[in-house]
């Protein structure tokens, strides 16, 4: 059952240098219970995607087209088209967020156990900060801070990165909402804190039944976290499929390109391959498939003709004039 739907999602930036084509026709669905990652290098328009879902675009971004539905209760709502104070209500209660840096997430000036009590109070689930306040330690608890009734006072600053990162879990998941965004959720963190980051949010997906739109980079994370997977490049979306068929059977040029530039413990390589080229500017972005400049498989219409997001099987989209290896 589907609770996101995004369609054709496009926004732009108006800078002194041009217009920024940051997302262009972005669309893609999660369903109730998945893990859905949206994946791409850097600059590829994942975090606007993310961002742009909620309206949580600054000037001079703007979302010129698209739309995105939210389904409650037999209900379609139509985000985009809600005024900030509705969406400020939807914000944190039943789409929250987990962003890259837990140490931007969080107020200096005010203990963790204030901030996730205050989370839950501006949304109506406790009747005074007090209360919510109370209710942090047990958040705490839940997402493994030891000695959740002494940290609960602690400033940011007073703890590690992994500790940071697992409050902001614990305010993301405190209104018990039905989607959790988690952007690029372990940049920050060491290998060991990132494992363990990654399981607390597995658990916290298993106890909540939440959906996850998780962002990132990493294809390590995306074997271990995902059901299903939407690949970006140049600010569209090329592929979309369930996560074993994007490695088992990945059909566009970008996905198999990168792939193939992950090492592969089971394989005897002695050299990865790499994709041509350099990642195209977005305020020129080439004409017709983005990729064409960097993609071996490109012929004429792939300079002249937009390829559009086609079913090429079950459940698996490319968009791509010669989808394959």
């Amino acid at each position: 059952m589907k609770l996101l739907e995004v369609r054709k999602l496009t926004v732009h930036f108006y800078t002194y240098a041009g217009v920024v084509k940051a997302i262009e026709d972005v669309t893609f669905d999660v369903y109730r219970g998945e893990t859905f990652a949206l994946v791409g290098e850097t600059g590829c328009g994942k975090s606007v995607t993310s961002r742009a879902i909620t309206g949580l675009i600054e000037s001079p971004g703007r979302i010129v087209g698209g739309e995105v539905y939210l389904y409650r209760d037999g209900e379609k709502l139509n985000l985009l088209a809600l005024d900030e104070e509705e969406l400020r209500k939807i914000r944190g209660r039943e789409i929250a967020y987990i962003f890259q840096d837990p140490q931007s997430s969080l107020d200096p000036l005010y203990t963790v156990g204030y901030q996730v009590g205050e989370a839950m109070y501006v949304h109506g689930r406790v009747r005074s900060l007090k209360e919510g306040i109370r209710k942090a330690v047990e958040i705490l608890r839940k997402v493994l801070i030891p000695d959740p009734e002494r940290r609960v006072k602690n400033y940011p600053h007073e703890m590690s990165g992994g500790m940071k990162q697992r409050v902001v879990i614990g305010t993301g998941i405190a209104n018990e909402p039905k989607l959790l965004i988690a952007d690029e959720p372990t940049t920050a963190l060491d290998v060991t804190v990132q494992a363990q980051i990654l399981e607390l949010l597995k658990k916290m997906k298993r106890e909540y039944g939440l959906s996850v739109l998780l962002i990132t980079h990493d294809m390590g994370i995306v074997a271990d976290m995902a059901d299903r997977v939407a690949v970006m490049y140049a600010g569209r979306i090329v592929e979309v499929a369930d996560v074993l068929t994007i490695f088992k059977n990945p059909m566009h040029p970008y996905t198999i390109g990168l792939l193939r530039a992950v090492p592969n413990p089971l394989k005897k390589i002695e050299r990865l391959e790499t994709i041509p080229g350099v990642v195209p500017s977005l305020i020129n972005p080439p004409s017709g498939c983005r990729f064409h400049p960097r993609c071996h498989k490109a012929s004429d219409v792939c300079k002249e003709k937009i390829p559009e997001l086609r079913v090429v099987e079950k459940d698996h989209m490319v968009a791509c004039h010669f989808p394959g290896d």
